[in-house]
């Protein structure tokens, strides 16, 4: 599966507990990442800045849906259970 155009549920649903540019103590759960563009993008994608969960993460219909509500449903409850 192919990342999904205007989706950016990845960088606002769910947490990240290691430090990037900018959030050096992460990124709480339901907070937009402060690289997350207007036509949510990853500013950073490619960069050697982007942190080490986020290059690793990838998308997959499980995870991700049929569309960005689906998504951010589904990572918004998998972040409540702690199993992200």
């Amino acid at each position: 599966m192919e990342c999904r155009p205007n989706c950016g549920a990845c960088c606002i649903a769910v947490s990240i507990s290691s430090p990037l540019p900018g959030m050096p103590y992460g990124k709480p759960a339901g907070i937009k990442c402060i690289h997350l563009t207007e036509d949510y993008r990853c500013a950073l994608y490619g960069s050697k800045l982007r942190p080490e969960v986020c290059r690793e993460f990838r998308p997959d219909p499980m995870i991700c849906g049929s569309n960005r509500e689906e998504a951010m449903n589904i990572m918004e409850r998998l972040e409540k259970s702690d199993n992200l």
